[in-house]
């Protein structure tokens, strides 16, 4: 069942460790259409033996767990070693096609590196991670997947007593920039080579006959990541802890701790408790992802040059080319977003519009709704409405028009607009009113909002209050790490 390349690495790499055993493990959730694309017996995930297997609790012998490590700048402060320190990477998969995904038990127990932790997860955090990255495969957005949600019958001690369960996590890779870095802050380059020509095998087998493949790796990785980070914008996204070990080389998104999306648009938004600095304020996330990109930078120099100097410039030049591709991928979201053609004027327009959006507390998401449903017809009143001052509303409106009539194929550019634009998202509110439920036993509303969100661009009947943003009593002011 289970092929494990990582596990074949040196031990220096991971600390093999099983999972803790669940006392009485309880399936909340799968995830039928990912563990059919997968190739999994859905019939047999659902079995007593399967969910044994999800919860950690009994392993099949193909399974090599391990807990994998790394270290990290977090804050911008440096730790020598972090490592997965409540979760465990059981093995790896091969889907019908032949990709290869790790299955990755997060809550699953004390490991080497839990430090002080516990190990566990509460249901709260495996809950909120599911329908985050469920709806961002909706969306089509690169992102670690959840293959189901396990209660574990044992209670977790964080603000209080809660349930504890395990999250089932899929991903391309669970290496990051904090995994080159662990070996390089040791000067141990024979590991940092293995690992680079891991990544290059796996992720990226088309560098492996390029002449200098290790810079062809950060290459790509500067490309993957400008993409993704210029997707998060796109939706209001806010990652909230973009530490370096929460940054994974393969380009998903990964470590749904504390993030959340924006309702009032704010450049300087910030919800993660421990952000006290707005260090990751979804105006700084770019800023942030280039500053991450210089440490995995820092661990590659060896590999890019004989001289340091050279490996220097070169690594400089890598990562001046992501400005530049940020700013690209960021212009032609917004464009498809607002249904604009591009042209040398638009990005100052873009540049308008949010500044806008802020001056008048627009709701972020239900900003782009509306104005795609008035691309599409609709009456522009509704639009107007959002604004603190419709007045102003109605002047952005004015030139946005203006802007639009150029736009050569105007079926195209609704069609852009409804594939950029969710009509919903994960509001903080409804994921809190659904953890709440479900701490009490009721999993109704979790169940119902993962539906909905796995098909984010689809208008279904009857829940049009799910796109309208929290009233005043609703609003959630802060998130929290799962730890």
């Amino acid at each position: 069942m289970f092929d494990n390349s990582y596990a074949a690495l040196p031990e220096r790499f991971y600390a093999r460790i099983h999972p803790e055993q669940a006392p009485q493990p309880q399936l909340v959730r799968l995830n039928r259409p990912l563990a059919k694309q997968l190739g999994f017996d859905v019939e047999w995930l659902q079995s007593p033996e399967g969910v044994a297997m999800l919860s950690g609790t009994r392993l099949p012998e193909s399974a090599d767990p391990i807990a994998m490590a790394y270290a990290g700048h977090q804050f911008a402060g440096w730790s020598p070693q972090l490592g997965d320190g409540r979760a465990h990477l059981i093995g790896e998969i091969l889907d019908p096609q032949g990709v290869r995904f790790d299955m990755h038990l997060k809550g699953s127990g004390r490991t080497p590196f839990s430090r002080r932790g516990d190990g566990k997860a509460a249901l709260g955090p495996v809950l909120r991670e599911y329908l985050i990255s469920e709806w961002f495969a909706g969306m089509g957005i690169p992102a670690t997947r959840t293959l189901a949600a396990v209660l574990t019958g044992e209670s977790v001690w964080r603000e209080g007593v809660l349930p504890g369960a395990v999250l089932v996590r899929m991903a391309q890779s669970h290496v990051r920039v904090g995994t080159l870095q662990y070996f390089a802050a040791q000067n141990d380059s024979e590991a940092v080579r293995l690992l680079a020509d891991y990544l290059v095998d796996r992720h990226f087998p088309e560098l492996r006959a390029v002449e200098n493949r290790y810079l062809a790796l950060f290459e790509a990785i500067v490309r993957r990541q400008a993409r993704l980070i210029a997707q998060w914008m796109g939706v209001g996204f806010i990652h909230g802890v973009m530490n370096t070990d929460n940054m994974q080389v393969a380009g998903e998104t990964i470590d749904f701790g504390p993030c959340a999306f924006m309702d009032a648009f704010r450049f300087d938004k910030v919800f993660s408790s421990i952000d006290q600095f707005g260090r990751y304020a979804w105006g700084r996330q770019p800023q942030i992802a280039q500053w991450n990109l210089a440490r995995l930078a820092e661990a590659l120099l060896p590999l890019l040059a004989e001289e340091q100097e050279r490996a220097v410039e070169l690594a400089t030049g890598a990562l001046d080319d992501f400005v530049a591709l940020y700013e690209r991928e960021f212009s032609a979201r917004f464009c498809a977003k607002l249904g604009l053609h591009a042209d040398s004027g638009v990005d100052a327009f873009i540049a308008t519009t949010l500044s806008a959006m802020q001056a008048q507390r627009v709701d972020f998401t239900l900003f782009f709704r509306r104005l795609t449903q008035l691309a599409n017809g609709a009456d522009a009143v509704a639009l107007h409405a959002l604004f603190a001052d419709p007045k102003a509303g109605a002047d952005w409106w004015a030139e946005w028009r203006c802007l639009h009539d150029k736009a050569p194929d105007k079926r195209a550019s609704l069609e852009r607009m409804q594939r950029a634009n969710p009509i919903y998202i994960p509001r903080n509110h409804r994921i809190e009113q659904a953890i709440a439920a479900a701490n009490g036993g009721d999993f109704a509303p979790f169940h119902a909002l993962a539906d909905l969100l796995a098909q984010p661009l689809v208008e279904q009947t009857g829940m049009a209050h799910l796109e309208l943003p929290p009233q005043p009593h609703e609003e959630v002011a802060q998130t929290f790490c799962g730890t």
